[in-house]
């Protein structure tokens, strides 16, 4: 046992200078999906890669892949492992931009997400100009319904969605604010009738969307603060505004959905916005950073990039609303 743990030290002290590279190798197979387009990649050999790898897991004494001829599968200790990973070459090549001064040229990877719908009505629109704009830069763009957890996945920015926002462990800024709107389709409200008020609502067919950032319950609010709480039932209940949405056109209900979802539809008189005095209280719409001191160029590329695109059409959708509830 002595003469092991005197192996495993001198092994160990053998490694750590190549330690960085064979975390870099790990990556660069997970990404490029094989041994033989990492090592093109890193200019080696496809038998330099893999002992790396092999390396890696000795120093570990864990298994990072399972590796058969022609293909390869992360182990959940190697799925962990490799965001690990991320974060730490990450951190390194900061820390060097920021000591050589090269810190001002967006480059590198950046790993960017929102939530799916969100994402499909502010992010997609945008992301070629800015790809064009910074070719440099490799962007990962990732959709989740969920509170992000930055840390774990390392992800550089996540655009996030929710009434409150209470995780601390974030450096966030409010971009701006949305809410949802009801809206059925023309042919629906002759079939069935158009509301007056709330309590209408419970004689009719409601399509509910469920997510993290929204309650169960229809929470409606008013003019003057009013505040309704509805409980509603329905034969669909959707996790995307998008399947409502085809739904709500189909005639198959009344939906309350995020403005940005609909308002297209009802632009074009293919929705009617209905109850216009009543809609979902605020939601706020957040960048949110994992909390260190130092934003790298790519990160800030990114944020100045949604301040300068992102946020004016929120603020524009949001007074459509506005504008056509006064109206009405």
């Amino acid at each position: 046992m002595r003469n092991l743990g005197k192996d495993i030290y001198v092994m160990r002290k053998n490694h750590e200078g190549g330690l960085l590279h064979a975390m870099h190798a790990f990556l660069k197979v997970i990404d490029s999906g094989s041994f033989t387009a990492a090592a093109e990649q890193m200019d080696l050999t496809t038998a330099q890669v893999s002992r790396l790898i092999s390396e890696l897991e000795t120093r570990l004494g864990v298994k990072l892949l399972q590796r058969s001829t022609r293909q390869h599968a992360l182990t959940d200790i190697g799925a962990t492992y490799a965001e690990r990973c991320r974060q730490v070459l990450s951190i390194i090549e900061e820390a060097e931009a920021e000591a050589t001064g090269t810190a001002a040229k967006p480059k590198g990877r950046l790993r960017i997400q929102s939530m799916a719908s969100f994402g499909h009505y502010y992010v997609a629109p945008v992301m070629a100009e800015f790809c064009q704009t910074y070719p440099d830069l490799t962007v990962e763009y990732r959709t989740s319904q969920n509170a992000p957890d930055l840390l774990a996945k390392g992800i550089d920015v996540s655009l996030y969605l929710t009434e409150s926002l209470t995780d601390s462990r974030f450096v966030s800024r409010r971009i701006g604010s949305i809410f949802s709107v009801l809206c059925a389709s023309p042919t629906y409200l002759q079939k069935h009738g158009i509301p007056q008020s709330p309590d209408e609502l419970h004689d009719h067919a409601c399509l509910r969307l469920v997510n993290p950032s929204i309650t169960p319950q229809w929470h409606l609010v008013g003019e003057n603060s009013c505040s309704y709480q509805i409980d509603i039932s329905g034969q669909l209940i959707a996790d995307t505004p998008e399947l409502l949405l085809d739904m709500v056109q189909q005639d198959m209900g009344i939906a309350l959905l995020p403005m940005f979802a609909v308002i297209d539809a009802v632009r074009a008189g293919h929705l009617c916005h209905i109850l216009p005095a009543w809609r979902s209280p605020d939601i706020g719409v957040y960048t949110l950073l994992p909390s260190r001191h130092f934003i790298d160029a790519k990160t800030r590329a990114w944020l100045n990039w949604v301040e300068q695109y992102i946020a004016p059409k929120i603020e524009q959708d949001t007074s459509y609303f506005y504008q056509l509830t006064h109206r009405e």
